[in-house]
């Protein structure tokens, strides 16, 4: 073999090696889908097996073309009610003209269902954040997971009527295995998580809110907020012109999932705005 066909060889190899690395690697990578609906496979969605990883590389790629994504933002809003914070919250909302979705917990509603009902009243989506927003959500067992929706949602239809609390959850802390996502969709529930979390949970100002989901922006997007933090709530009129500035609607999760579909919301456009 002549010195130019062995270096030539070698190139190939190493390109081999390279890519075979590449694959392997961003298979490895959290897998975090923005949604689960409940009729979606859910051990190819979130297996940490390599084989089910590269099989998604392989056969489950977004178009190359995403530009014409529809400009829609769901804003999110975990915990609570808060007799506050809450308050506040619907307050800058209703003078923005903003419909958000509230995932609230079942014990908290019992202990303010007046805000619970003042969540309706002003147009927002509730939906099903657990009777007791247990700590450990993904190490229970299915029917532990069955019995944490069911309560919060017989809680929450104590007070106020809304198909979204039988049929979307967040679990709580964002933690959930294969196994927690299966026993909620078994129990009627799309398992809704994230395109962004700008970490409001954490001690972050309010321009730090602002520039991130700027930054972070997809088309699509669901952003994860919480109820219960007053920097949040001053954020929210920076962040609302922003993105209308940017040409988004602002849209509660349910009606962001009867107009584009699912996969649209897994593979959104990536964005600054």
């Amino acid at each position: 073999m002549t010195p130019r066909r062995t270096l030539l060889s070698a190139v190939v190899a190493a390109a081999v090696v390279v890519g075979g690395y590449g694959i392997y690697h961003a298979s490895m990578k959290p897998v975090i889908p923005a949604i689960v609906v409940r009729d979606t496979d859910a051990h190819r969605m979130l297996s940490p097996a390599i084989g089910a990883r590269v099989d998604r590389l392989l056969h489950d790629r977004p178009p190359t073309d995403r530009t014409g994504n529809p400009h829609l933002v769901a804003l999110t809003f975990d915990d609570g009610p808060y007799p506050v914070e809450t308050g506040l919250l619907l307050d800058v909302l209703a003078e923005l003209h903003v419909p958000a979705t509230f995932f609230l917990i079942g014990h908290d509603t019992e202990m303010y269902p007046g805000l619970a009902k003042r969540i309706v009243a002003d147009g927002h989506e509730i939906a099903n954040h657990t009777q007791t927003h247990p700590a450990r959500f993904d190490a229970l067992s299915p029917s532990g997971v069955k019995s944490e929706l069911d309560l919060g949602a017989t809680t929450l239809e104590r007070y106020v009527r809304d198909p979204a609390i039988r049929t979307m959850m967040r679990p709580p802390h964002g933690r959930f295995t294969e196994a927690t996502v299966t026993a909620a969709q078994a129990d009627g529930y799309h398992v809704v998580l994230w395109n962004d979390d700008p970490g409001d949970w954490r001690s972050v100002t309010a321009g730090t809110l602002d520039k991130h989901m700027g930054e972070n922006a997809t088309a699509p997007d669901i952003v994860l907020l919480h109820s219960g933090r007053l920097n949040t709530v001053e954020a929210l009129p920076a962040i609302v012109a922003r993105f209308r500035s940017a040409g988004f609607t602002f849209v509660t999760v349910g009606q962001m999932l009867a107009r584009v579909p699912a996969a649209q919301i897994v593979h959104p456009a990536k964005l600054r705005v």
